[in-house]
């Protein structure tokens, strides 16, 4: 008989059902945690498993499945024994290659877009492509769950948000406020101080005299300096 469920992390080694009922795996049960796409795809292709899911901002993040022993153990040894034939290293080694270069190709044209978003002035130029190369490295990881890494939307918008983020950590207190655990407050300081991180972008992209004491000034040549 098949059984599948959702549950999420209870208290002590328990579960928690979709309608708040505590569960308990049976004994002949084991934990496969995420990570092995295809071990997971054979264990839930047999039809039963709890899928331990938490939720994290607006996300339901996966931490692994909940499935009789025998069944994980066989699909380990049917994709290990899959694994080391010939054929699938080569295609894991060009999927491999594919996908690097997929990856560096992107990072140049994301860079090109923060470049672009910034827009300084020609004096600011060396300031405008340091600044991009360092939001770029942040951002641009697989896996860094940041607004680079969404299809979601425009490229030329991920890379305003991008640079409004990473100012947000680089040349405000964020990090450091205690913001009222109040709904929409949140969203309403970072909306603030992306006002100002705008006002500041305003006058490398005009060209005017930038101070030392200036934020964005003193973020570019701290990160220079550790380099």
């Amino acid at each position: 008989m098949k059984d599948k469920r959702i549950v999420s992390p209870g208290p002590g080694h328990t579960l928690v059902g979709e309608y708040g009922e505590k569960l308990i795996p049976p004994p002949d049960w084991a934990f496969l945690p995420a990570g092995d796409a295809g071990v997971t795809r054979k264990v839930t292709a047999k039809g039963t498993y709890w899928r331990v899911q938490v939720k994290k901002g607006k996300r339901l993040i996966s931490k692994g499945i909940w499935a009789p022993k025998v069944t994980i153990h066989e699909a380990q040894q049917t994709v290990s024994a899959t694994r080391n034939t010939e054929d699938y290293q080569k295609k894991r080694a060009y999927e491999l290659q594919r996908r690097e270069k997929k990856q560096n190709e992107y990072e140049i044209e994301f860079c090109s877009e923060v470049e672009k978003y910034l827009n300084f002035h020609p004096q600011y130029l060396p300031i405008a492509k340091a600044m991009a190369k360092m939001i770029t490295d942040h951002a641009i990881p697989v896996g860094s769950g940041t607004v680079a890494r969404t299809s979601m939307i425009p490229i030329e918008d991920r890379a305003g948000k991008a640079v409004i983020a990473w100012m947000r950590h680089q040349t405000t207190a964020y990090d450091n406020l205690n913001i009222p655990k109040i709904k929409g407050e949140r969203r309403a300081v970072r909306r603030l101080l992306a006002e100002q991180s705008v006002k500041v972008l305003a006058k490398y992209r005009k060209g005017e005299t930038i101070q030392p004491t200036c934020p964005l000034f003193k973020a570019i040549h701290k990160h220079i300096k550790a380099q």
